[in-house]
């Protein structure tokens, strides 16, 4: 069988021999697109966060953040699907120093995530079978970006304590823009130390630190004047109160509590979520 090559997301090329059988998921949105595109059987083991009911009997090698290296060592795996933004750079490299294929992705576009789709589905071998052949047609002809909607401003708070949100350069902003939906801080980028994002000192050189998520004052969210506040429910689960709390100081915007799915999972998953949130985010 001839060898497939492949580039991951960090550049590296993963030299894969024949479809890996044995698959361990680091990442619960690529769990999901390995089940979709029909290899749930080769999955053996998953993160706690990996919540498809197919993986159910999958064993956990910890969650996102804590992998337990050894454990999945143990189940020998010839592929093992992680993230450079959920999974921590010790256990990629602790799991690289094992000789474990590690397929990286950081998709911070819709497109991007579709292409990572294709991907799986070219490393898997299933590129020209069912369910999978059906999926990455149905992915690629998802609209492109069209016209965001005149007055249709949307303020995504992802966290508390402090107050979180997200700018275009993320994979969430890009699937808002897909229904319709501007990111009111679309060109924000987050400020080093935590007192320049807040206003009260200068910042400093960010060096090789994220700086997608911009760590945001109510004063600026005022300021930005959105009309429309999205809610998801992950990573952080705001309460009734916080809600609350956060409509007040836009008086006025529309409050939308959506799945954080249909924002953060790339891979298939997006396939259903954005016709789910261009009918949610509607105009009501």
């Amino acid at each position: 069988m001839p060898v497939v090559k492949i580039r991951d997301d960090l550049g590296r090329e993963l030299l894969i021999g024949r479809p890996p059988e044995r698959i361990v998921s680091l990442v619960p949105s690529d769990t999901y697109s390995v089940i979709a595109l029909g290899a749930a059987a080769r999955l053996v083991g998953r993160t706690r966060y990996c919540v498809s009911p197919e993986a159910a009997a999958v064993p956990v090698v910890g969650g996102t953040k804590d992998v337990d290296v050894e454990a999945v060592l143990a189940l020998e795996p010839q592929l093992v699907l992680a993230n450079q933004e959920e999974n921590t750079r010790p256990v990629l490299e602790a799991l690289a120093a094992a000789r474990v294929h590690v397929l990286v992705s950081m998709p911070r576009t819709v497109e991007q995530g579709m292409a990572h789709l294709a991907r799986l589905a070219r490393i898997l071998g299933l590129q020209g079978r069912e369910p999978a052949k059906s999926l990455v047609r149905r992915a690629y002809a998802l609209p492109a970006p069209g016209a965001v909607a005149a007055g249709r401003v949307a303020f995504v708070p992802i966290w508390l304590a402090p107050l979180m949100t997200l700018n275009a350069d993320t994979f969430g902003s890009d699937v808002l823009a897909r229904a319709g939906v501007a990111n009111a801080f679309g060109d924000r980028l987050r400020l080093y130390p935590l007192a320049a994002d807040l206003g009260k000192s200068s910042p400093v050189d960010a060096g090789q630190r994220d700086i997608r998520y911009p760590r945001v004052t109510l004063d600026e969210v005022r300021a930005r004047r959105a009309n429309l506040i999205v809610l998801p429910d992950e990573p952080y689960a705001f309460s009734a109160a916080e809600e609350a709390e956060l409509a007040a100081a836009l008086p006025g915007a529309r409050v939308v509590r959506v799945d954080g799915k249909d924002l953060f999972w790339s891979g298939a998953w997006t396939v259903d979520a954005i016709t789910r949130l261009t009918a949610q985010l509607a105009d009501g």
